[in-house]
């Protein structure tokens, strides 16, 4: 046990950073903007890809489409995004940011989100792969397996797979379609 005590504390010391680090930076975000973070994540996403559709928006925040739609829901009661249908095909639908949105935008402060995908989107797939076992090893420490994800510091749910956090197949499946 004692050489374990070393590598324990790390760990431990590295989760409350983690924590510590999303909490401020939740705190800030809403201070500032009056909004959830995964709402001022979502609002740069669409700014950086605008006009998008909840597809591709729900793939660039590695979300569930329906999930989206709620975040898109709440944003557009409050003006800051609009949607529009295609010419094209009417069953796409474009998202994309208001003048009240674009302003917003400019004067917000970074998102932990954002940076935790922008820095997993730099890591190797084999370090990825490492990471996930890990995560998915603490989960189960926690036994959290079933517990539906929320966003981040956030009561809303990501729409879960059936089956739990566990199958790693139906979530591979999930992130590319």
């Amino acid at each position: 046990m004692s050489n374990k005590k070393p590598v324990i504390s790390d760990i431990i010391d590295n989760l409350r950073r983690i924590f510590q680090i999303l909490n401020e930076q939740s705190k800030k975000v809403e201070r500032e903007t009056g909004l959830t973070s995964t709402q001022l994540w979502t609002i740069k996403t669409i700014n950086e890809n605008s006009p998008v559709n909840v597809s591709e928006l729900a793939n660039k925040l590695y979300l569930h489409p329906a999930t989206v739609i709620g975040i898109i829901d709440r944003l557009e009661k409050q003006d800051l995004v609009k949607r529009s249908r295609s010419k094209d095909d009417r069953r796409v639908v474009w998202i994309e940011l208001t003048t009240k949105g674009n302003n917003l935008v400019k004067s917000a402060p970074e998102v932990a989100q954002g940076l935790l995908v922008s820095g997993l989107e730099e890591i190797s797939l084999n370090n990825l792969i490492e990471i996930d076992k890990s995560m998915k090893l603490l989960v189960r420490i926690f036994g959290a397996q079933t517990i539906p994800p929320k966003l981040i510091l956030s009561a809303e749910v990501n729409v879960p797979n059936n089956s739990g956090v566990e199958n790693s197949d139906k979530n591979k499946e999930r992130r590319t379609n």
